[in-house]
C-alpha cells in the first residue's frame, strides 16, 4: 500500500516551510498528485528523490 503524505506532513518530514514545498512544485523540482484539491506525496518517491540529491563532498577546493 502506498504511503501518501499531505503538504503539512511532507514539510514536517523534510523540516521545511510549506511555501518551500509549493515553490518546488511550481518549479517541478518535486512531484505530487492532487487528490480532492489537496496535494499528496508518495513517501517512497520522496525518499528516492532525496537519495538522488546527495552529492559527494569535494575536498581540497
Amino acid at each position: 500500500m502506498t504511503s501518501l503524505m499531505n503538504i503539512d506532513e511532507l514539510a514536517k518530514y523534510l523540516r521545511l516551510e510549506k511555501q518551500t514545498i509549493y515553490n518546488w512544485l511550481h518549479m517541478r523540482k518535486i512531484s505530487g498528485i492532487k487528490v480532492g484539491g489537496v496535494w499528496r506525496f508518495d513517501k517512497r518517491d520522496v525518499d528516492k528523490w532525496l537519495r538522488s540529491q546527495f552529492r559527494k563532498a569535494e575536498y581540497g577546493k
